[in-house]
């Protein structure tokens, strides 16, 4: 495993944050982490769906009436903006898929096919705002990349999950939006998706790194449900979950 210290940011660029005073550890006395299975594969998810189930989420962890949660899902091909997109970032033309707007921090990036997307649905403490949330994110996604022998970095003012190279290939993205002390947004992981969908709009806003996924990077197909068992087991462990429980919507009232 890459032995690269997170970097540290101090401005907020991929959080969004309402209302709240929280950092990166869980709230005391959590004891294990729901996993909810919102759609893979012919079940993808429609971005806008996939949204007000976050929202759904969100309120209840707000109310205490559930525990930490995190929804795991692919999306229907789209493009989602951020509140920091410029225009430049954006596709040029029929890009395909919709663009939708969103709350969270950060720029411009695609969800679809092929990506797994992960919304934890997280209740934190203390006065550091969401950034240290990202900084476990981060964490996870190398932790995950380890498990098949790729060495990843974090790079400094950078969030998110890098390959090293001449460019630095974007693996995996995070943007968040933090209300009441409770996350939703989270991360995309690349795992055999179709790259050509970034050439579309500047990923991010970064202009001179390129973005990359497992498979491309292995030399073999990587699919999500190769990828999924591995995201939940280290993201419980590194929030101090000691159990991982998989419940349906319904289980949830969701």
């Amino acid at each position: 495993m890459n032995g690269a210290a997170p970097h540290r940011l101090g401005a907020v660029s991929d959080v969004d944050t309402v209302d709240t005073a929280s950092t990166v550890t869980a709230e005391a006395g959590a004891r294990e982490l729901v996993v909810v299975h919102a759609g893979f594969g012919a079940a993808a998810v429609p971005y806008e769906a996939g949204w007000d189930l976050q929202k759904r989420t969100q309120e209840k962890r707000i109310a205490d009436e559930i525990g930490d949660t995190v929804l795991l899902l692919e999306h229907e091909p789209v493009y989602t903006a951020g509140k920091r997109t410029e225009p430049l970032d954006r596709p040029m033309g029929d890009p395909g898929a919709p663009v939708v707007e969103v709350d969270r921090g950060g720029k411009i990036t695609w969800h679809g096919p092929g990506q797994l997307t992960g919304y934890p649905i997280v209740k934190l403490r203390d006065s550091t705002g969401g950034v240290a949330f990202v900084r476990l994110l981060e964490r996870m996604m190398m932790d995950v990349c380890a498990e098949f022998g790729l060495a990843t970095k974090f790079v400094e003012g950078r969030s998110g999950l890098w390959v090293p190279g001449t460019p630095d290939r974007k693996l995996g993205s995070i943007g968040l939006r933090v209300r009441r002390n409770v996350t939703m947004h989270g991360f995309q992981i690349n795992c055999d998706c179709d790259m050509s969908w970034f050439d579309r709009i500047v990923p991010c806003g970064i202009r001179d790194a390129g973005s990359t996924s497992l498979s491309q990077e292995l030399g073999r197909p990587v699919p999500v449900a190769e990828v999924v068992p591995l995201v939940e087991r280290h993201l419980a462990r590194l929030l101090g979950a000691g159990a991982v429980l998989h419940r349906t919507t319904a289980q949830l009232a969701l």
